[in-house]
């Protein structure tokens, strides 16, 4: 097992977080005012909050949250993330705003109305769906989240499963329909965008989605049908994320000639079988995001295997108390799932054992990071055949 290295900055998180807030409002050199910030919930509904321009992540969130009459001690359970709105108006989801951001700075610094902040369950286990669905906001949260995940695709229905959610729905049983979505496959996932791995074959297109402690590989190999290969996070000893600038074409870059794209990969090292680590590299513009969900993943495992409660600890300010709301706004009731996209494919698993499935080769990646550079998994457990 792997320690990951930890900074000496972080021993004082507050102190850390006040500099690195400072840092980049001045580098955007935005002055403190109070603005207007657009959040959107997953179902596309607006949100408008006034907060101020040094306000940090956790800040907006408080807001969002007494804008919508979330409770104080629920709104651990939510996030802000950064996404980019495609022109299909799907989101890609660009990255998880940290304790330490200026989400409005955040947004407004990339100069395009493409980017947007979005309130999203920040949770795996659905287990913790009880304390949410508890409170009727929260309900209506995770209720507006799962129909928009349906709607696009991101969890797997058949076309039953379909109609007995279609007919909650109209019932209104919110409680139900969530209940039985927990028991789909992908609920609570997070989809990438399609990308690039070398599983189970070099420059093998698929489409990556994080959850229930684990990555999903969904693939098509030439003359089969959509299949499916999962990785369980507590198999990878650890993982790390690089970056790259490739030269031109003709390998050389000359003075005035553009140099490509910042490519992006996320390697871990999976346990395969007994005794058999491998590395699997995933190439992907979001592998920073698919980074922080592991992370994420691992630490939710660690406070559960602790005995501990995800339910976050909110800093009070200098005068003790959270800013409430004016005005508060509801959240809106989806409208019922349209039918089932016939385009869609059925999946099969690659396989019950990964052992089994036919892979390729695959070296180390690049070693020019520094230690430093990779994350250690607490979480990673050694195995043996039987548990293929």
């Amino acid at each position: 097992m792997q320690a990951v290295r930890q900074d000496p900055l972080l021993g004082s998180s507050e102190t850390f977080n006040s500099f690195l807030r400072r840092a980049q409002q001045e580098t955007q050199q935005v002055p403190t005012e109070e603005v207007s910030l657009e959040v959107l919930l997953s179902n596309g509904q607006k949100v408008l909050v006034n907060v101020l321009t040094s306000d940090q992540t956790e800040d907006v969130l408080e807001a969002v949250a007494a804008k919508l009459d979330l409770p104080d001690d629920l709104i651990g359970y939510f996030s802000l993330f950064l996404v980019r709105e495609k022109e299909d108006g799907t989101f890609s989801f660009v990255r998880k705003l940290q304790e330490f951001e200026l989400p409005y700075v955040s947004v407004t610094s990339l100069r395009s109305q493409e980017y947007k902040i979005v309130l999203r369950k920040s949770y795996w286990d659905s287990a913790y769906d009880d304390d949410v669905m508890e409170n009727r906001v929260g309900l209506n949260l995770l209720y507006a989240q799962t129909v928009s995940d349906i709607e696009r695709g991101w969890i797997l229905v058949t076309k039953e499963q379909h109609r007995q959610l279609k007919s909650l729905q109209e019932k209104v049983s919110k409680k139900e329909f969530l209940r039985l979505a927990q028991t789909l496959r992908h609920y609570g996932y997070l989809r990438f965008d399609a990308c690039v791995a070398d599983f189970p074959e070099k420059d093998c297109p698929v489409v990556v989605s994080a959850g229930n402690s684990e990555l999903s590989l969904q693939l098509r190999l030439p003359g089969q049908q959509l299949r499916e290969g999962s990785f369980r996070v507590t198999r990878m000893r650890c993982w790390r994320v690089t970056s790259s600038v490739p030269l031109p074409s003709g390998g050389t870059s000359s003075p005035g000639r553009g140099r490509g794209e910042v490519r992006l990969e996320l390697a871990f090292e999976y346990l395969m079988s007994k005794d058999r680590l491998q590395w699997v590299t995933i190439t992907s513009p979001q592998a920073i995001m698919m980074s922080i969900c592991l992370q994420s993943m691992v630490d939710e495992l660690m406070v559960k295997k602790s005995g501990g409660s995800i339910r976050k600890m909110l800093r009070r300010r200098v005068g003790g108390t959270l800013r409430r709301s004016d005005s508060q706004q509801a959240v809106k009731s989806p409208p019922l799932l349209e039918s089932p996209d016939a385009s869609r494919e059925s999946m099969v698993k690659l396989s019950s054992k990964l052992s089994a499935v036919s892979l390729r080769g695959i070296g180390s990646p690049s070693t020019d990071a520094s230690a430093s550079d990779v994350h250690g998994n607490f979480a990673f457990e050694g195995i043996g055949d039987e548990d293929l």
